[in-house]
């Protein structure tokens, strides 16, 4: 029955698609979302540190916002 409720997919293991360097996302050169941009001031006013200029791409605000988290110690 175990085996019924394995889910491949959702293994943590090399080669895995569920985190991908943001960028290589198809979709990195996009502007940054509204959630990106609003979450992004968030981190910047609890770091204490100037939020980035506007005109971000998608790919840019990732690697941003996972810096600040790691600052954070998110």
């Amino acid at each position: 029955m175990a085996d019924e409720l394995h889910n491949p997919k959702l293994d943590d293991h090399p080669g895995s698609n569920t985190e991908k360097d943001p960028h290589d996302w198809v979709s990195g050169d996009d502007p940054m979302t509204g959630a990106q941009a609003s979450y992004l001031t968030t981190l910047c006013e609890e770091a204490g540190v100037a939020p980035p200029a506007d005109g971000m791409t998608k790919a840019e605000a990732s690697v941003q916002i996972d810096a600040l988290r790691a600052k954070l110690g998110r």
